[in-house]
């Protein structure tokens, strides 16, 4: 029985529950390329969302925002074409975005050991929630690729003012959790996700499965570097989570 300020044994089960939580780790994932292999399916969208724009960028270019938010992502691959674009025209592009994605969302399938390891962490009782930078309409069917209890927190773009490079999903996410940020992890493929979580004060995880490199991931502050889900479940304890798998 848990013991209170004075030393004395507490019966209280809110005490108990909240110290409990204290000490259990929090998992705040990324959605697209973390747990579901959609990224380049998201490039190829921008692609044509861009060229019927009238802009022509390589995928190359393309790929190296995705993970950004849809506004500072068409910023920041404007910027390189040195092409001034209205509010309207930004919001135009992330529409024809959104409509180019949803062609493409029938080749989109869960990463290697996704589903495993998301609900492996629900059976032990670990509390992870979903942050990612897509709207809702766009993250739904990914969503029920991973076959998510609807208890799990999933945080998209259109409840937040920022998104990543800035840290508001990850410290909603957080807060639906109840979880304190510096007992919590960030799970991530973008070197986006990891400067995100540094400014939400708190330690990024890093999968390959998006496409950009361990050394990339390592540099934005990555805590460890992971292969893709199912390594990540592999090494569970490394981030202070019993596995035996």
């Amino acid at each position: 029985m848990a013991k209170g300020p004075s030393g004395k044994q507490s019966d209280n089960p809110e005490r108990k529950q909240a110290s409990g939580s204290m000490r259990a780790p929090a998992f705040l994932f990324d959605l697209d390329g973390t747990l579901v292999d959609s990224v380049y399916q998201h490039v190829l969208a921008w692609r044509e969302a861009l060229e019927r724009g009238g802009i022509e960028l390589s995928v190359w270019r393309i790929h190296r925002r995705i993970g950004m938010s849809g506004g500072l992502f068409v910023n920041a691959l404007l910027r390189e074409t040195a092409r001034p674009i209205s509010k309207k025209e930004a919001a135009r592009l992330q529409e024809l975005h959104a409509r180019a994605f949803r062609k493409r969302m029938k080749d989109v399938r869960a990463l290697p050991g996704a589903r495993d390891l998301v609900h492996y962490l629900l059976d032990r009782g670990v509390p992870y929630a979903i942050a990612t930078s897509g709207r809702r309409a766009g993250a739904r069917r990914p969503l029920e690729l991973l076959d998510l209890p609807a208890t799990v927190p999933v945080i998209t773009r259109d409840e937040v003012e920022y998104a990543k490079p800035d840290p508001d999903l990850f410290i909603v996410a957080a807060e639906r959790l109840h979880a304190p940020l510096e007992n919590a992890w960030v799970v991530g493929d973008s070197v986006w996700d990891m400067l995100a979580a540094r400014r939400a004060h708190t330690l990024g995880v890093g999968v390959l499965s998006g496409g950009y490199g361990e050394d990339e991931l390592d540099q934005a502050g990555a805590y460890r570097v992971y292969q893709d889900p199912a390594d990540l479940l592999r090494h569970l304890d490394e981030l202070g989570v019993r596995s035996d798998v």
